[in-house]
C-alpha cells in the first residue's frame, strides 16, 4: 500500500517512528514532511498527504500533530478527504469500517509510540464495511459538492 504521511514539528518523533514500521511492513511511504522538530505550521503538511490520496498518488494517508486536531481539521479541507482522529484501537476500527476514512490523525503529544503502531495497523487493515454506511458516506461526498 502507497501511504502519505504529513506531520508538524510536534509530530515529527511519532510520524518518523510510523513511516520505519510502515516501511519495514513492507509499505511504500511518500513522506509530505515535515523534516525536523523545528517549528512550522502544519496545514500545508496535512493537505499535501490528503491530496495525495484524492489524487491517487497514496491509498491512504496518516498526519501527525501535538493533539491531532488541527491535523484532521487541515486534511478535512482537502475536497474528498476523509480525515479521521483516532486515539484508540475502536475508534480507529469504526473509521475504516463506518466511515471509509482515508487520512488517519494522530496526536504525537497524546498517543505513545506502541499504540500508535497498532491503530495505524488496525486502520490500514480494516475494510469498509458497505451496506448501509456507503449511502452515508455518499450523503457526505453531497455535502461536499454542494458546498462548493
Amino acid at each position: 500500500m502507497r501511504i502519505a504521511l504529513g506531520s508538524d514539528h510536534a509530530g515529527f518523533l511519532l510520524k518518523e517512528a510510523v513511516k520505519r514500521h510502515l516501511e519495514d511492513e513492507g509499505h511504500e511511504v511518500l513522506d509530505m514532511g515535515t523534516d525536523s522538530q523545528d517549528p512550522v505550521d502544519y496545514p500545508p503538511f496535512c493537505a499535501s498527504a490528503a491530496r495525495a490520496v484524492v489524487e491517487g498518488r497514496a491509498d491512504r494517508a496518516i498526519v501527525f500533530g501535538g493533539s491531532g486536531q488541527g491535523e484532521q481539521i487541515a486534511a478535512n479541507k482537502v475536497r474528498g478527504a476523509r480525515a479521521a482522529l483516532c486515539h484508540d484501537l475502536y475508534t480507529a476500527r469504526l473509521s475504516r469500517e463506518h466511515n471509509d476514512a482515508n487520512v488517519l490523525a494522530m496526536g504525537g503529544r497524546v498517543v505513545a509510540e506502541d499504540l500508535a503502531l497498532e491503530i495505524a495497523r488496525v486502520w490500514l487493515a480494516t475494510p469498509f464495511a458497505g451496506g448501509r454506511h456507503a449511502r452515508r458516506v455518499a450523503q457526505i461526498a453531497q455535502i461536499e459538492r454542494e458546498e462548493r
